[in-house]
């Protein structure tokens, strides 16, 4: 279904959506590793990577972050072995350290200590997995890579995915940057799949969103035997709410293309069309507590009377539907 809208919707709108879901899995996979990444650095570093002349100052780390992103999704077809994710890796800390901490960038772990998984509070720690000692990893890794590029052509490409990020979270090669790393492997495994390199389901966003359940799915899995159904489903749920959530974005802008369409003789100011597309960008949830007369002038930064004036304008030509009177007037689209 997703697919079918993508290509329904023409070129320039599916550009627009596709950049907002890029934003959206940069900030996700990071937030995922309790990281929170300014949204503006966001922005300029994939305005970048889309050739955006006008994108502002981000930062090696963010960039770097993109760049294993963007090399995931659109290399597709190129194997994936252990330089690669190397690489990979190298760029998510480009000064080889993870906050202030030196590690080990560009190469697979090798320190004798137990590679542990770790949660709750400090002095109440609880291991919640242990991955193999680091000197079986160049074996495992090597095993893992074999099937990801010999499994490509036979097994479904979604529980490929899934299985793919299960193995490599269990694996565990690298001393930080797995998790960002094993969902670069879900967009390269979904891309390959589909055989194109747009980047239409959020599954990282979504991952971010059941955070603790992605958690709690993995931990199960990788405690239990090797029948690893349970997480298959779970991960196939997961890819389907992303599917839905792309759906929902892509029928929001068909909606704003379709008020514009409707309402392209309409005479607007440039408050009264910085204001509408704002409510487009909200959505049905709209702002909170409703659109209302002061908002409209913080927004545009005008007089009470204009803003009356502007809305009530809005309000005849169509383009808006108001509820309540006086001060608990609320605006919203028509």
């Amino acid at each position: 279904m997703v697919l079918g809208q993508a290509r329904a919707i023409g070129l320039e709108q599916l550009t627009g959506i596709l950049d907002a879901i890029w934003i959206d899995e940069v900030v996700a996979t990071a937030a995922i590793e309790g990281e929170r990444l300014n949204l503006d650095a966001v922005r300029s570093s994939v305005g970048r990577m889309l050739g955006l002349s006008d994108s502002g100052a981000s930062s090696r780390e963010i960039d770097g972050l993109v760049d294993v992103m963007r090399d995931a999704s659109e290399n597709f077809n190129a194997p994936l072995d252990s330089d690669r994710l190397c690489r990979w890796q190298a760029a998510l800390f480009p000064t080889g350290h993870s906050g202030m901490q030196r590690i080990q960038v560009g190469q697979f772990r090798t320190f004798t200590e137990p590679m542990q998984i770790v949660g709750g509070r400090i002095g109440r720690e609880v291991v919640h997995y242990e991955a193999p000692p680091s000197p079986q990893v160049p074996a495992a890794m090597q095993a893992f890579l074999q099937w990801f590029e010999q499994s490509s052509p036979k097994q479904d490409g979604i529980v490929r995915a899934a299985v793919a990020h299960l193995w490599f979270e269990t694996v565990h090669p690298f001393e930080d940057g797995n998790g960002r790393i094993g969902r670069a492997i879900v967009d390269l495994a979904l891309a390959r799949d589909l055989q194109a390199s747009g980047r239409l389901f959020s599954m990282s966003k979504q991952l971010e969103t059941n955070r603790k359940a992605y958690y709690d799915a993995l931990n199960a899995a990788q405690k239990g035997g090797l029948d690893i159904t349970a997480w298959v489903v779970w991960f196939l749920e997961q890819f389907i709410r992303a599917c839905e959530h792309t759906s929902r974005i892509i029928d929001r802008a068909l909606e704003k293309q379709r008020f514009w369409a409707k309402h392209a003789d309409a005479t607007l100011n440039e408050r009264q069309r910085k204001v509408l597309r704002k409510l487009h960008e909200v959505g049905a949830e709209g702002f909170i507590g409703g659109l209302s007369a002061e908002k409209y002038c913080a927004m545009t930064s005008t007089s009470k009377a204009t803003a009356t004036r502007d809305l009530a304008a809005l309000v005849q030509g169509g383009l808006l539907i108001s509820t309540g009177q006086g001060k608990s007037t609320r605006y919203q689209l028509a």
